[in-house]
C-alpha cells in the first residue's frame, strides 16, 4: 500500500498552508474517523512536491491509504496499543526542527506559518499520536515477518527486467564529534542569570513579558512575552510539575530540565489546559572549550592523515557523540534508517554533509568544521569520512542485496497486510462518497 509517505516529517507543513484555501466536504468514513476532501487535497499535493508521479487514480489511491491508516487507528485502540506522551513529543520535536532547518529558523517557521511552536504542537499532537498508533498496529501485524536469500532472490527474478530500479548514486558516512562540555561554572553562570531575572520581576516589579522578550533563550515563546498554551501531556514533566503546583499569578522557582533553567509565570489553568509565561536561560560553553575542542579534533586528523592511528581507534578515543561513538562513527540516514543517503536526504538533514560530498571520494577525511547537531541543537566540532559512493546503475543482488532485501520484505509484509484488511473490513463501519464509490480499490471496501 505506502503508495505515500503518510508518516512523512512534512505532513502538517503541507496541511498547515493549505487545508483551508478549499472548500471542504466528509468524502469517507472509517468508524469515528472522517476523511475531507482537504485531506486528499493536501496529501495530492505533498506528493507532487515530492516529485510523485500523478496518474488519473491518485484520488482514489490516496483515499484508500487514509483508509487503511483508520482502519490501523481502529484496532490500534481496541487492541489498547499505547503511545507514550514522550513518543509523541519527539516525533513532534523532530519534524519541527527539521522544518526549521529548512526554513532558517524557528521564528521563521512561526513567521511562515502564522503560528507559534506551542500552537502548532497543540493543533497536531492528537494527529502525531493518531500516526504514531497506526504505525505501532502496523509493526505489530508485520513483527513475525522473515525472509530467506532463497525468498530474495525469488523476489528479484520475479520483476520484470524493464522494471528493475534506478539507483541514484547513495552515500554513506562516518563521524568523529567533539561536543565542548558544558562545566558546573557555565550551569552556575546561567542559574545566576535566571536568578537575577527572578529578582528583578518579584523585588523590582519588572515586566514578566518585557524580560521574556529580552532575555528568554526559547525561540518558540520569547516574541510573545513568553506566553504558552498548553495541555498537560505537552511539555516537559518538570515543566508540568511547576505549572500545576502553581497558582494563578505566581511565579515558580528556577527549575532545570535538559534544555536549561526555567521559570513560569502561571495565568491561567482549566483542568488539563493552561496558560503561563516562560523564560528559559540555556547554559552555554565558554570559547575556550570551543577552542578546546577544535585543538582536540586537530590533533585527531593530523594523527589520522599520518597513519598514527586507524579511524576506528580515533572515534573511540576523540568522539562524544553518544548516537555514532559506539558504532564505529557510522551516521545512521533518519528518514531510511539505513546507512546510505540520497543526496535529496542529505540535504533535509544535513545540509553540512551535503555541501563537503561534491569534493571528498570514498576514504576521504573532511578537516575539522565546526558542527551544529539537528536534533538538539549542541555545536561542536566534527570530522567527515565518507566511506562509499555508489555509481548510478540497475538494481543488482550483488551491489544492492539489503535493497532487494528489504523490497522483498515489503512485499511479503503487504501480502499479510492485505490479508488483515480483508478480515477487519467487514467488521468495521465504512462509508464512502457516492463520488468516490467507483474508485478501482484494491481492497474491498464497500461490500458489492
Amino acid at each position: 500500500m505506502k503508495l505515500l509517505l503518510t508518516f512523512n516529517i512534512f505532513f502538517f507543513t503541507i496541511y498547515l498552508t493549505f487545508s483551508q484555501e478549499i472548500i471542504d466536504k466528509v468524502i469517507a468514513q472509517v468508524g469515528d474517523n472522517i476523511i475531507l476532501l482537504s485531506d486528499i487535497e493536501s496529501q495530492k499535493l505533498q506528493a507532487i512536491q515530492a516529485e510523485i508521479e500523478i496518474n488519473p487514480e491518485i484520488d482514489c489511491q490516496i483515499l484508500e491509504e487514509i483508509m487503511f491508516q483508520y482502519l490501523l487507528l481502529n484496532q490500534a485502540k481496541i487492541d489498547s496499543v499505547e503511545i507514550n506522551d514522550s513518543q509523541v513529543d519527539g516525533e513532534m520535536e523532530n519534524r519541527l526542527r527539521i522544518i526549521e532547518n529548512q526554513i532558517g529558523s524557528r521564528q521563521k517557521m512561526e513567521e511562515f506559518y502564522g503560528k507559534s511552536v506551542t500552537q502548532i504542537k497543540k493543533e497536531f499532537r492528537q494527529v502525531i499520536k493518531d500516526q504514531l498508533l497506526a504505525k505501532e498496529m502496523e509493526r505489530q501485524i508485520t513483527s513475525e515477518i522473515t525472509i530467506t536469500p532463497r525468498e530474495v532472490d525469488k523476489f528479484y527474478k520475479s520483476i520484470p527486467i524493464d522494471s528493475i530500479p534506478f539507483i541514484n548514486s547513495q552515500l554513506s558516512f562516518q563521524q568523529i564529534v567533539h561536543y565542548p562540555e558544558i562545566t558546573i561554572s557555565d550551569k552556575k553562570n546561567a542559574f545566576d542569570r535566571l536568578k537575577k531575572i527572578r529578582q528583578s520581576i518579584i523585588e523590582d516589579g519588572k515586566s514578566f513579558s518585557t524580560q521574556a522578550r529580552i532575555h528568554s533563550m526559547d525561540p518558540g515563546s520569547s516574541k510573545d512575552g513568553g506566553k504558552i498554551e498548553a495541555t498537560r501531556g505537552m511539555m516537559v514533566p518538570q515543566f508540568e510539575a511547576a505549572i500545576f503546583n502553581l497558582s494563578p499569578g505566581n511565579i515558580s522557582d528556577i527549575f532545570e530540565t535538559d534544555y536549561g533553567y526555567h521559570i513560569v509565570k502561571l495565568i491561567e489553568r482549566k483542568g488539563d489546559n493552561y496558560i503561563c509565561q516562560h523564560i528559559l536561560i540555556v547554559p552555554e560553553f565558554s570559547n575556550d572549550a570551543l577552542e578546546s575542542s577544535a585543538l582536540k579534533l586537530d590533533s585527531c586528523y593530523q594523527k589520522i592523515k599520518l597513519g598514527e592511528i586507524t579511524w576506528d581507534q580515533a572515534v573511540k578515543l576523540y568522539s562524544n557523540d553518544e548516537t555514532t561513538m559506539q558504532n564505529k562513527g557510522i551516521i545512521t540516514n533518519p528518514i531510511t534508517g539505513e546507512q546510505l543517503w540520497s543526496m535529496e536526504d542529505l540535504n533535509q538533514v544535513d545540509q553540512q554533509i551535503y555541501l563537503l560530498t561534491d569534493k571528498m571520494e570514498k576514504g576521504d577525511i573532511s578537516k575539522p568544521n565546526i558542527y551544529t547537531n539537528l536534533f538538539d541543537r549542541k555545536q561542536g566540532i566534527r570530522i567527515v569520512k565518507l566511506m562509499n559512493r555508489t555509481n548510478p546503475h540497475r538494481a543488482n543482488l550483488k551491489e544492492d542485496y539489503s535493497l532487494i532485501k528489504k523490497a522483498a520484505e515489503n512485499n511479503k509484509k503487504q501480502e499479510i497486510i492485505n490479508q488483515w484488511i480483508s478480515t477487519k473490513i467487514s467488521n468495521a463501519f465504512i462509508r464512502i462518497d457516492k463520488n468516490y464509490i467507483n474508485c478501482k480499490f484494491k481492497n474491498k471496501w464497500i461490500s458489492q
